[in-house]
């Protein structure tokens, strides 16, 4: 299997995961079978949308290549006739899920450097690739995003640690065959590790009025 054909067949899972996890949010919020497979959609798909849309790519490639619609269609199928086993894996779901968002971070912000991005600008539309879609599938939900939520594990932290590192050796012409993936398994790892030891983001500090 080339590298190509490699990282395709990576994207592709990292969308059906993700997928997964909208397909969930919907059945969790007593969706019909059209809203499983829209919350589907846009969960795998609206972060490589967006930055499409950012960077002047269009149709996005989510409308140019069938298998980017059909992944996660599979996916809601997957959620709605077995959602029951599929709940049971959630920690293995969530494995898949970090993955994806070291890959999805990583090549969005390649994706907005090869278009001409500057190097924050990049970093930023590879945080937006592995974050977008599930912030809009909690807003289509009706949900606070679990982005923002003080009792999430983090997330976005990695994934701009991340992408921070892809333009960084990018401006510096390191090899990115080596960059990339290092890069890719360094936020994977450190959502794990999020995950097992519950990091979150600091709150801002709010002084309490002594009780009288």
């Amino acid at each position: 299997m080339s590298s190509n054909a490699a990282l395709v067949a990576l994207e592709l899972a990292g969308i059906f995961v993700f997928a997964v996890s909208g397909a969930l949010t919907a059945i969790q919020k007593g969706f019909d079978a059209v809203g499983i497979v829209v919350l589907a959609e846009v969960t795998a798909l609206g972060g490589g949308v967006l930055r499409d849309l950012v960077i002047g790519e269009t149709p996005p490639g989510a409308f140019r290549q069938v298998w980017y619609l059909l992944v996660p269609l599979a996916a809601a199928c997957v959620a709605f006739f077995f959602h029951p086993v599929v709940e049971r894996l959630t920690f293995g779901v969530l494995l898949f899920d970090a993955a994806g968002l070291g890959l999805f971070c990583v090549t969005g912000t390649l994706k907005a450097l090869d278009h001409g991005l500057g190097a924050v600008q990049a970093a930023v539309l590879g945080v937006t690739t592995g974050v977008g879609g599930g912030l809009l599938r909690d807003i289509i939900a009706r949900q606070t995003p679990a982005l923002v939520r003080p009792e999430t594990d983090l997330y976005s932290i990695p994934a701009m640690v991340g992408a921070a590192f892809v333009a960084v050796a990018y401006r510096a012409h390191l090899p990115m065959t080596v960059a990339a993936p290092a890069a890719a398994v360094f936020v994977f790892a450190f959502r794990v590790v999020a995950m097992v030891r519950h990091w979150r983001a600091p709150q801002a500090w709010v002084r309490r009025r002594e009780a009288r």
